[in-house]
C-alpha cells in the first residue's frame, strides 16, 4: 500500500496555466473586493464557531478600523483582531485571521511517526536545524515526531516537516516528540486564492525574520532606518498617519527591509501626554512588494495593537502587558525616544524597495528567486483548505528565516540571527578600540 505521505500534495498551491490577477489594490492586494470576502466566510461562521465580529474602533479616539472575532470554542486564540483602511477591510481580516486558525486547530492531514534520521532516508524533508527551536525542548536525529508534508513551491516536490510548526491545536494533550521547535502562527495565513494565501504568509515570514533582524542591530543602525513620516505621500498611509496626529498620537516608523529586497516597516504610536487614554505604546510591522502596503500594514496594524490593550479581550495578553499603561514614568521613556527618532529621522520613505505588479504569479516568482539568493532554498506550504468551506487556508515554513518570539526568553537565534549579532559585537569592540 503507498504511503499517504508519498502522495504529491495538491499542485492548487503552485501557479497555474493562467495568471491570477489583482483586482483590489486599496491597502491590500487581493482577488476580490473585502465586502465579498466577508460575505463569503461569514457563512461558515456557524461551522469555524464564530459568534460574532464587533467594530471596536469607537472604544479608541483614533478612528482607524479596527474588529474583533470571538470563538469561545478555539483550541487557541479565541478572539481575532482585524484591520484595514475601511471598515469592510478590518472585518475581512479579522474574518479570515479567525478562519485560519481554525483550520489549523481542526487540520485533516495524513500524519507520520518517524525520527529525522530514518524519514529523510525515504523522503525529502526540511533541515531541521534550520527551524526555529523551543528554548526548553530537545532535539535530536533520533527524536519521534509527527510529520505532516508540505509542497515545496520552488520544485512542486513534497516535503516533509514537524506537525509542531503546522497546527495551532493547542489545548490537546502532549503529541509524540512535541516541544522540540516553536509552535505559533507564524506563517499562517488564508486568501481568496491559495496563490494570495500563500504570499500572505510569506509576507509575514520575511516580516518577522527582518524585525528580528533588525532589533538585534545595534542602535546607530537602527537610527538609520528611522523614516521620515514628512515624505510618506501615499493617500491611504497619509490618511491613517493623519488620523493618529489628530488624536494626539506620537509615531515613530522604521525601515527594517533584510537582505531579502522586501519592503518591511515597523511602527509605534504612544499617547503624546500623559493621562490621554492610559492606553500603553502599541506597535506594527508590515511586508510587501508594495511599500505602500507594507506600511499601511504596519501603521493599521499599530492602531489595531493599541485598540487590542483597550479593549482587553484578547486571551494571550498576560496582566504585565497592561500594567505598563500605569506606568507614567515608563509613558515618559518610551515617549521620549519615539521623540528622539523622530528629530533624527532622515530616511525617506521612497528609498524602501518598491514593485507594484499585475499578478499573484508574477509577485511570487520574485520572492521565491529572493529567498533563495538570500540561501533559502527551502519554501514549503502546507494546504490546510476544507473543500466544504472552500477557504483557501495555508501554512508557509522557510527553514533558515528567524522566528519571531514575542517573549524573549523564548527566542533562540539561528544563523541569520547569529551573524547580525557577530557583526554587532565585531562593531562595538572595533568602536571600543578607536582613539576618542
Amino acid at each position: 500500500m503507498t504511503d499517504l505521505l508519498d502522495a504529491s500534495p495538491r499542485s492548487r498551491l503552485l501557479p497555474g496555466p493562467t495568471a491570477v490577477p489583482k483586482t483590489h489594490r486599496s491597502g491590500t492586494h487581493r482577488t476580490t473586493d473585502p465586502a465579498v470576502t466577508v460575505a463569503r466566510v461569514w457563512a461558515h461562521r456557524r461551522t469555524m464557531g464564530i459568534t460574532r465580529i464587533a467594530d471596536v474602533t469607537g472604544l479608541d479616539r483614533v478612528g482607524v478600523p479596527v474588529t474583533m472575532v470571538t470563538r469561545p470554542n478555539a483550541r487557541s486564540l479565541a478572539v481575532n483582531q482585524g484591520k484595514g483602511l475601511t471598515l469592510d477591510a478590518a472585518r475581512a481580516s479579522g474574518l479570515m485571521e479567525a478562519a485560519e486558525t481554525f483550520h489549523a486547530e481542526h487540520p485533516r492531514l495524513p500524519l507520520r511517526l518517524s525520527s529525522w534520521r530514518h524519514l529523510r532516508e525515504e523522503l525529502e524533508t526540511v533541515d531541521c536545524h534550520r527551524l526555529p527551536r523551543h528554548p526548553y525542548g530537545s532535539f535530536d536525529d533520533d527524536r519521534m515526531l509527527l510529520w505532516a508534508s508540505g509542497v515545496d513551491l520552488r520544485t512542486g516536490a513534497p516535503v516533509q516537516l514537524p506537525y509542531e510548526l503546522v497546527h495551532t491545536h493547542y489545548t490537546t494533550l502532549a503529541l509524540p516528540g512535541a516541544g522540540a521547535f516553536l509552535a505559533s502562527s507564524n506563517g499562517l495565513a488564508s486568501g481568496n486564492h491559495p496563490l494570495e494565501a500563500v504570499l500572505h504568509g510569506l509576507y509575514e515570514v520575511v516580516e518577522r525574520d527582518a524585525t528580528v533582524l533588525w532589533e538585534l542591530s545595534d542602535t546607530a543602525q537602527q537610527d538609520a532606518t528611522a523614516v521620515d513620516l514628512r515624505t510618506v505621500t501615499d493617500p491611504g498611509c497619509r490618511g491613517v498617519l493623519d488620523r493618529f496626529a489628530e488624536a494626539g498620537l506620537v509615531v515613530a516608523c522604521w525601515e527594517q527591509t533584510s537582505d531579502i529586497g522586501i519592503a518591511v516597516f515597523a511602527v509605534e504610536v504612544i499617547d503624546s501626554a500623559d493621562g490621554m487614554d492610559g492606553a500603553p505604546a502599541a506597535a506594527g510591522m508590515g511586508a510587501h512588494h508594495d511599500a505602500t502596503v507594507a506600511l499601511a500594514r504596519a501603521l493599521t496594524e499599530a492602531a489595531q495593537s493599541r485598540l487590542t490593550a483597550i479593549a482587553g479581550s484578547r486571551d494571550d495578553q498576560p496582566p504585565s502587558a497592561y500594567a505598563v499603561a500605569h506606568d507614567p514614568a515608563t509613558l515618559a521613556l518610551h515617549r521620549a525616544e519615539l521623540q528622539r527618532v523622530n528629530a533624527q529621522a532622515t530616511r525617506s520613505f521612497a528609498q524602501a524597495p518598491h514593485a507594484v505588479r499585475d499578478t499573484l504569479d508574477e509577485d511570487l516568482a520574485q520572492l521565491l528567486d529572493a529567498l533563495a539568493a538570500a540561501g533559502l532554498d527551502h519554501v514549503v506550504a502546507v494546504d490546510l483548505s476544507r473543500t466544504d468551506l472552500g477557504i483557501d487556508v495555508v501554512r508557509v515554513v522557510v527553514p533558515g528565516l528567524e522566528h519571531l518570539a514575542f517573549a524573549h526568553e523564548e527566542f533562540v537565534p539561528g544563523k541569520r540571527a547569529l551573524a547580525v549579532l557577530e557583526a554587532t559585537d565585531t562593531t562595538a569592540e572595533h568602536a571600543a578600540e578607536q582613539p576618542r
